[in-house]
């Protein structure tokens, strides 16, 4: 994986991107590239690469350029492409010539063969641009689930600027980085960050003048202007499948998916978690090695003394321990126990903040920062299992009527809490229920759904929708960020769009075979797990239970209510976040995930976030 950025300039014939700011930029990305870095400038282009070597290290160094005729071509890219041997051959019957089996080099001669259209022939998780230099154009894309991120701004140095600069970026903080450009928050932002975070409305970059490409999108910018549109969506139709035919198709789409992502020049590896969906990606990563005379790492997460401090609920009735043992015996994997105490936890709050640009899942997102700095001591590539819960319907949410029959995102159903912490002239003319409201209607409006069904299937088309586009963004944005501050590529098998396409179509009643979630999926994966792993009740990512961790937590945020120039205290009610330290009730924010300790640590980081990206309010 890799970290992209670039400038287009109209305004004049040099961009404002020199060698020596260029070096400045690429220094924000290097985290994402630490292996290589390289600079492309031309006329009204510059565009900027670091890289992160997996596949041909020597050979696929980027910005790659081509020549067709007269006709000069450059790409940066960032992903994994899986379809990359189908495409190669189809090019080579077409003529093309390659010097390298990268990917990279398959994507930009994939768009000179077959011009835009191309990007609905890839089958991976990518974000790149592509500049045409005699047609003085850029065209630029993203995966359809969005495991790759692409920020961009159209915002120039100046008011003449508009319509004539456009700037690009893996992270926010490489846009930051450009000449010019401040880190500034409006209404909008704050109301983004109280009411919507740690999620974002799609297509918004919090920072003003910042957006993000959503996933499922191309566009160009030429003298013409910037045109942004869908090239895919996901479509409901009839599914004639029975039952056995469409476990049957799952476990080809499953195991398929998997295969294809252990492609990989450097060490790979797998997260194992106990649960269902880590243990089928290990099982068939395990097998696969094992054909080729390998033999699979493993890691898994782990929290000193939490076996003490764990009470089962409704959400986590068991913890994970017993199950990763068993797992890891069961595929004979060189297993590796990742331990972090509460100390690293809090202290890696902030180096999260660092690697998302924006406050976060608090403690969810520093212990996965955590885990990934030390498997990439072992590995360059990781498997996990993120997203089979939004595709296959292992949420609470799914399953529990009293929740999915209510209006609102079933994550995060307390507005008015939210609300309370803002200052009230920060707001401005928003109404926040109005604003929550809003974007979970047109979410559910622009559901595709096939006329005719009944209102459970029809509830539950929706409840995928929203998933899809909200929640798994989430995560998407927690796994790449935290995973890429370390260098360290996860690869998520479970986002294969054929696999979200296919059961998009799937009845429910047959997702939730023998009335369990993801029912469907342990039906088809049966005979490769332990039937205590493949029945095993789903259990959400694994957080400390350690009574000294919110401890720890407490007295940080009392010394940020207690210093009056905290830039905390610029958006945030002291008297509310006093109100939050005395509280003894877990009050959910985000879903199970995030309840009253994690809401502290999402206050810090906030104010670390202000601080430290110098953010100004407008």
């Amino acid at each position: 994986m890799c970290g992209i950025a670039g400038e287009i300039n109209f305004n004049a014939r040099n961009t404002a991107i020199t060698q020596e700011n260029a070096a400045s930029i690429i220094d924000t990305l290097k985290r994402r590239g630490p292996d290589q870095s390289g600079v492309y400038l031309t006329d009204f282009a510059a565009l900027l690469h670091t890289r992160l070597a997996v596949i041909d290290p020597e050979n696929g160094l980027q910005p790659m350029v081509a020549t067709y005729g007269e006709k000069e071509y450059c790409i940066v890219y960032n992903g994994e492409l899986y379809n990359t041997k189908e495409l190669r051959d189809r090019l080579l019957d077409s003529g093309h010539k390659f010097f390298s089996h990268s990917d990279t080099e398959v994507v930009l001669k994939a768009y000179i063969e077959w011009g835009d259209n191309f990007v609905r022939m890839l089958n991976g998780i990518f974000a790149f641009a592509i500049w045409d230099k005699a047609g003085e154009r850029l065209f630029f894309g993203r995966d359809r689930m969005g495991v790759k991120p692409f920020f961009f701004s159209t915002r120039g140095l100046n008011d003449g600027d508009c319509g004539k600069v456009f700037r690009f970026a893996s992270e926010i903080k490489a846009l930051l980085a450009f000449p010019g450009f401040p880190a500034e928050i409006d209404a909008g932002s704050v109301a983004e960050i109280f009411l919507i975070g740690p999620g974002r409305t799609p297509g918004y970059g919090v920072f003003k003048g910042i957006h993000e490409l959503k996933p499922a999108h191309c566009g160009s910018f030429s003298r013409k202007g910037l045109r942004i549109y869908p090239y895919w969506k996901l479509e409901d139709h009839a599914h004639d499948n029975t039952f056995e035919q469409t476990a049957e198709k799952v476990r080809f789409l499953v195991t398929d998916a998997i295969e294809r992502q252990l492609v990989s020049d450097v060490p790979i590896c797998t997260f194992l978690s106990g649960g269902l969906d880590s243990s089928i990606i290990s099982a068939v990563a395990s097998r696969k090695l094992r054909e080729a005379g390998e033999r699979l790492d493993t890691f898994s997460v782990h929290y000193p003394e939490n076996e003490k401090y764990f009470k089962p609920g409704k959400f986590q009735p068991d913890s994970d321990d017993k199950y990763i043992d068993i797992m890891a015996e069961y595929l004979g994997s060189r297993h590796h126990k990742v331990f972090i105490d509460s100390d690293d936890l809090v202290e890696a709050l902030y180096d999260a903040v660092d690697a998302r640009d924006l406050p976060g899942m608090a403690d969810v997102d520093s212990s996965l920062l955590l885990f990934c700095r030390e498997i990439k001591k072992h590995a360059t590539v990781a498997l996990s299992g993120e997203c089979a819960d939004e595709i296959f319907g292992g949420y609470p949410w799914y399953r529990d009527e009293s929740i999915r029959s209510r209006d609102g995102f079933p994550w995060s159903q307390t507005t008015g809490y939210r609300r309370s912490f803002i200052r009230d002239e920060l707001i401005g003319g928003i109404d926040p229920c109005e604003y929550v409201y809003e974007r979970y209607r047109q979410t559910v409006e622009e559901t595709g759904k096939m006329p005719g069904l009944s209102p459970t299937e029809s509830r539950m088309k929706e409840m995928v929708n929203l998933n899809l586009q909200w929640f798994m963004q989430t995560l998407l944005d927690r796994k790449d960020r935290m995973s890429m501050y370390s260098g360290l590529e996860v690869r998520v098998p479970f986002c294969d769009y054929r696999i979200v396409e296919y059961m998009y179509t799937v009845p429910w009643e047959m997702k939730e075979y023998r009335g369990r979630e993801k029912g469907l999926l342990r039906a088809a994966m049966r005979d490769l797990l332990p039937e205590e792993i493949l029945w095993r009740k789903k259990s959400p990512y694994p957080k400390t239970h350690h009574p000294g961790y919110r401890a720890k937590l407490s007295r940080i945020l009392r010394n940020i209510i207690a210093d009056p120039t905290s830039r905390l205290l610029d958006i945030a009610k002291k008297s509310e976040l006093e109100k939050l330290l005395e509280t003894n009730r877990e009050l959910p924010w985000y879903g199970q995930l995030m309840t009253t300790p994690q809401t502290i640590a999402y206050m810090i980081q906030i104010n670390y976030w202000m601080d430290k990206y110098r953010i100004r309010i407008v």
